[in-house]
């Protein structure tokens, strides 16, 4: 009897223990990965480079050869209402390059978050800041001297309705009225983005190049500008407004 309630009292102090370790376990930081999709127009039909797509406003045909924009000030806001900020988070999202369309922010604390706020284009700071690396090399070609900034937006392509056959549209510009840069936060709704270790965390936003036009000159009269200006500015912001937050996988 007395060996029977000893192997009572050790089952249950292991049942103890093993519960003790399990509680004891502590979430750890995981990536967070954003995801871009490219979509043409309002029935959101497939986007691609090198492909011949009609704007549905202008009724012109154009074919896009490059297609390129930075993202940067990454950031996530917890359920507890505090922000983690993403350290030198700079990215040129190219429609060239399909691993340039997923931005990796690692080493995010494990919590539950329910928004992400970014900048479109490069804040004043880096844009003054003199020769830098990563995303902002300015071998990237997205940079237009030493004194005049980054392009936020780089469209290229050809157009038969346009002067020369083609449009050129670098859009930057970086301080006073004509500032391109653009801070949007996205809220994710009743469900939280969970991060947990190695378990997947990705936020898909949805992006339409068609709407750089949406305001905007028809390309037989307007086709190229490539400085700072009112242009530029309305170009841009039309494009960051269109981009939208769609869902997220946990």
């Amino acid at each position: 009897m007395k060996l029977y309630n000893i192997i009572i009292i050790f089952s249950l102090a292991m049942l103890t223990f093993s519960s003790c370790k399990k509680d004891d376990v502590q979430p750890t930081p995981g990536t967070v990965g954003i995801n871009f999709e490219h979509v043409w127009g309002a029935d959101a039909s497939e986007f691609g480079l090198n492909k011949e797509l009609t704007h549905p406003m202008l009724g012109e045909k154009m074919t896009f050869t490059t297609f390129k924009y930075y993202v940067s000030n990454l950031r996530l806001k917890s359920k507890t209402g505090t922000w983690y900020a993403m350290p030198e988070s700079y990215f040129i999202v190219d429609a060239s390059d399909a691993s340039s369309l997923i931005l990796d922010i690692p080493n995010v604390p494990a919590d539950e978050y329910t928004d992400v706020e970014m900048t479109f284009g490069v804040d004043s700071t880096r844009c003054t800041s003199g020769s830098q690396t990563g995303a902002l090399d300015p071998a990237k070609g997205m940079f237009w001297s030493w004194n005049s900034g980054y392009i936020m937006v780089k469209a290229e392509g050809s157009a038969p309705t346009a002067a020369n056959g083609s449009f050129t549209f670098h859009l930057g510009g970086f301080k006073g009225a004509n500032k391109v840069q653009t801070t949007k936060s996205y809220n994710f709704g009743t469900t939280h983005l969970v991060v947990d270790g190695d378990r997947e965390a990705e936020i898909h936003l949805v992006a339409n190049p068609a709407r750089l036009w949406h305001g905007a000159e028809k390309l037989a009269v307007k086709s190229v500008n490539t400085m700072p200006n009112a242009l530029a500015k309305s170009m841009s912001g039309n494009f960051y407004d269109a981009i939208k937050f769609d869902h997220i996988h946990n």
